[in-house]
């Protein structure tokens, strides 16, 4: 619900990370079957990263435990990895750090398809300079289609704005998790938690005429927001904010939650 982290499994016994978040030993012991198999052993193959914020990739140092798998990234966000010699706890002997390309697909396990490719956002927070693009297209912030024979999952758990492209490429989808951080663009100054705006932090509002609401509830998919921010109404079962978005067709991820393609 609060991270943009799922896991994904074409046959149920093999697995595939995306993002690794800070309490991801929390979701692991709550999962079942993300359990090791055996002391040295673990059903999580590969990790798959949509860009270098902490909150994707400090989790990877909890997966240190001489347990071999596999790291899926842009060449960006492995370049960003490498200049930080606090990854060097991960034995490169077990885990291999794998370069992937925007807009070709690759299959991390076993009856999963995925391609990955660029969405606007911006660098993450430590990267930050004086020249910052906060809807940059590139390597460093990118989604995920996700393909299981026939059907079509997208997973874009970080967008600064939805262009028409992007519309239009998610009309193919059967399931959407899509960034909820915000629900107004200015949620935290709203709860007196903070001066940041959404769009400032590389997030796109739910609300709003140009917000993900109104650009993307005529889509047919069943749609569900993720990596939700703690400031964001919407997190309230009983708030108006939570009943305007469950009018317009999305749903929030629950912690633990599965989803059949």
């Amino acid at each position: 619900m609060t991270q943009s982290s799922i896991a994904l499994s074409g046959d149920g016994r093999a697995w595939a990370v995306v993002n690794a978040s800070p309490d991801i030993r929390v979701q692991l012991a709550a999962t079942p079957k993300l359990h090791p198999i055996s002391l040295r052993s673990s059903p999580v193959q590969a990790v798959i990263l949509t860009n270098a914020d902490l909150d994707h990739i400090a989790g990877l140092l909890t997966l240190r435990e001489k347990t071999p798998f596999t790291v899926y990234a842009t060449q960006a966000i492995l370049d960003v990895i490498a200049s930080n010699s606090v990854f060097a706890a991960l034995d490169r002997e077990l885990v291999r750090f794998t370069p992937i390309e925007l807009d070709m697909p690759f299959s991390p396990i076993s009856g999963v398809e995925i391609t990955p490719y660029a969405v606007p956002g911006k660098v993450a927070l430590f990267l930050e300079t004086d020249e910052l693009d906060l809807q940059a297209m590139g390597e460093q912030t990118i989604a995920l289609r996700i393909a299981q024979s026939d059907r079509v999952a997208h997973y874009i758990p970080g967008c600064a704005t939805v262009p028409d492209w992007l519309a239009a490429k998610l009309a193919e989808a059967d399931l959407i998790f899509f960034d909820g951080t915000v629900f107004q663009n200015d949620d935290m100054a709203r709860s007196g938690t903070g001066a940041k705006t959404g769009a400032r932090m590389g997030h796109i509002a739910m609300n709003g005429p140009e917000g993900s609401l109104a650009r993307l509830s005529h889509l047919p998919a069943r749609k569900v927001y993720t990596h939700i921010n703690n400031t964001n109404p919407v997190l309230m079962p009983d708030s108006p904010e939570r009943a305007e978005i469950a009018r317009a067709g999305w749903e929030i991820a629950q912690d633990g939650q599965e989803y059949r393609l």
